[in-house]
């Protein structure tokens, strides 16, 4: 390395938002970026697996002020990890590497924004965070249904995401029944719910928004199972009707996830968007929502929620023009703004459940309820799990 007397000659790593050291270093930043390059399972455009270099690369041209908040959201201190190396023995094994690459993250006080990647990945993420807060709320903005039981012979897939997560996680219904099994938060994914175990019974505490796409299985268990899905035929119907509809739509989607206050996840497949907003996604569907319409939905939801972590899944940036990188890199920018800066904003309450093993719940005075454990390092820079 140069001295440093030279150092303003050279550009900085691949930081998200090309953030300096002094804004993205682990100790003290609040939000941290985590990539996870993996679409083993994709059936139709693969190319997810480019989908966080992308992004981070299209973040980099970003206006760090934010004209909504008014603000540098990039001021609360963004690391970035580097990439998750894919396990390619076993999906389950994928998603079982993300569930122990993120609780780490959650017994420190970071805000995770999640980086795919395939949806599979979503669950292992889902149940790192519902170890921490057991009344854990989830939204799920996503084109499909994605309740497929085991599809193409494997139960992980992208086509069960979010049945995957319900299934997995130890989720709490607001002491008005389980959204889940009661499955040992620590227990190794994979291990908690064998091929064909009975659906669970939800259903406070999720809901899925923008679905326009499904098999009749995936139906048939909506209807079983009583799963919200706030269909994109509707968002259409409210947007012709007006601004107060929208509102009124995003009201009562939102009521699904229980009262406020809740801890809430939030995960958004870029194909939630219409394709002439977002065709770079591996399986396209007409009929989506618009930029502002998901904005003022995760708004809304972060007004009534404290969010704890949230995913941007599925870019195949080769299917489409660079704007859709660009597009996604905004999205993941605003979720930390909506989380930590929106003077809106819910916030959270002490973790109630159990951290990972050897973790350190210590307060830290800069992050309140938030604190980052005592001694807490950064992941590391060259690791069996870095790319």
């Amino acid at each position: 390395m140069p001295a440093s007397d030279h150092a303003a000659l050279y550009g900085s790593g691949p930081t998200f938002a090309a953030l300096p050291p002094e804004s993205s270093r682990y100790e003290t930043a609040r939000a941290v970026v985590l990539s996870v390059p993996y679409d083993a399972t994709t059936t139709y455009r693969g190319g997810a697996r480019d989908g966080p270099r992308a992004i981070i690369d299209a973040s980099r041209e970003m206006e760090l002020y934010d004209v909504e908040l008014e603000c540098e959201i990039a001021g609360v201190g963004i690391h970035t990890t580097p990439a998750l190396e894919p396990h390619l023995g076993d999906p389950a094994q994928m998603v079982e590497r993300v569930r122990q690459a993120v609780g780490p993250l959650l017994a420190d006080g970071k805000l995770p924004i999640l980086l795919g990647g395939e949806h599979t990945l979503t669950a292992g993420a889902i149940v790192a965070c519902a170890a921490a807060w057991p009344d854990l709320a989830l939204l799920y903005v996503d084109a499909h249904a994605d309740v497929r039981g085991p599809y193409l012979g494997a139960r992980y897939n992208h086509a069960s995401a979010l049945r995957l997560a319900l299934e997995d996680a130890p989720l709490r219904g607001s002491g008005r029944g389980a959204l889940g099994e009661a499955f040992s938060a620590t227990s190794p994914i994979g291990s908690q719910a064998p091929a064909g175990s009975p659906a669970p019974s939800p259903r406070s505490g999720v809901v899925a928004c923008g679905v326009r796409s499904m098999a009749q299985e995936e139906a048939t268990y909506i209807k079983d199972t009583g799963l919200p899905v706030v269909g994109a035929e509707r968002v259409a119907a409210a947007r012709r009707a007006g601004p107060g509809a929208l509102e009124g739509l995003w009201a009562e989607t939102l009521a699904y996830l229980g009262p406020p206050g809740r801890p809430l996840y939030i995960s958004v497949d870029l194909d939630a968007f219409d394709t002439g907003i977002m065709p770079a996604v591996g399986t396209p569907e007409p009929g989506g929502l618009d930029w502002y319409e998901v904005l003022g939905l995760l708004r809304a939801a972060s007004r009534r929620h404290p969010i704890v972590m949230a995913d941007v899944m599925e870019l195949s940036p080769g299917e489409g023009p660079v704007a859709c990188a660009f597009t996604a890199a905004k999205l993941a920018y605003k979720l930390i703004g909506y989380a930590l800066v929106a003077p809106d904003r819910a916030h959270p309450a002490p973790r109630t459940g159990a951290l990972p093993q050897g973790a350190s719940a210590r307060q830290g005075p800069r992050h309140g309820a938030e604190g980052v454990a005592e001694g807490a390092a950064p992941p590391p820079e060259n690791s069996a799990l870095e790319r």
